[in-house]
């Protein structure tokens, strides 16, 4: 059972994201992105992205040439985290990865998620519908703890996703420890 109190809590008042935000740019290099290492940004080309589980401080935050993006997460963030997510056309949905029904998107990032959900499977499936392209990032083989029910696998992923994918092990660049899944697939 997934407990979003662990979320909210592990949040607090969203002030203070900088963990989370410094991980973000391991997470991105791996899954593709570019940009200016010196503004922090990536550049996405004027296209429409979705993010699926991005919080209160997404990694769309971090772009810039965003046409349009939009993040889906369950919990209901401090109204001050939409207002900066509207100052960048990005909208937010309050909803489960799992309920989420999207299509069209250019891209959908997934990182750091699959953890935390109900049903992993079918948020890859649900991902997998709403756009051309997936970025993915996610933890692989840690045991359940609190607020990580699941121990998500390198073949569990690319079963589901139906393509291969890379693996690295990370040592603490950033903040990031452990095994990590990760990739860009033309859907």
């Amino acid at each position: 059972m997934v407990d979003y109190e662990f979320e909210i809590n592990f949040w607090g008042d969203c002030c203070n994201t900088f963990s989370e935000d410094q991980k973000h740019f391991i997470y991105g290099n791996l899954m593709g992105l570019t940009g200016d290492q010196y503004q922090f940004a990536y550049n996405v080309n004027n296209k429409r992205i979705l993010d699926v589980g991005g919080g209160p401080s997404s990694m769309l935050l971090k772009t810039h040439n965003l046409k349009e993006g939009k993040v889906c997460d369950p919990i209901n963030y401090p109204q001050w985290t939409k207002d900066r997510y509207a100052y960048k056309n990005i909208s937010v949905q309050v909803v489960t990865g799992e309920d989420m029904v999207e299509s069209g998107w250019d891209e959908v990032w997934l990182y750091n998620v699959l953890e935390h959900v109900i049903d992993p499977k079918k948020i890859i499936k649900n991902c997998l519908k709403s756009g051309k392209i997936l970025r993915i990032f996610e933890w692989i083989d840690m045991p359940p703890e609190e607020g990580h029910p699941h121990t998500i696998t390198q073949k569990d992923l690319e079963k589901w996703i139906g393509q291969k994918g890379h693996i690295t092990e990370l040592n603490g660049v950033n903040g990031c420890y452990g095994k990590a899944f990760y990739g860009v697939f033309t859907l």
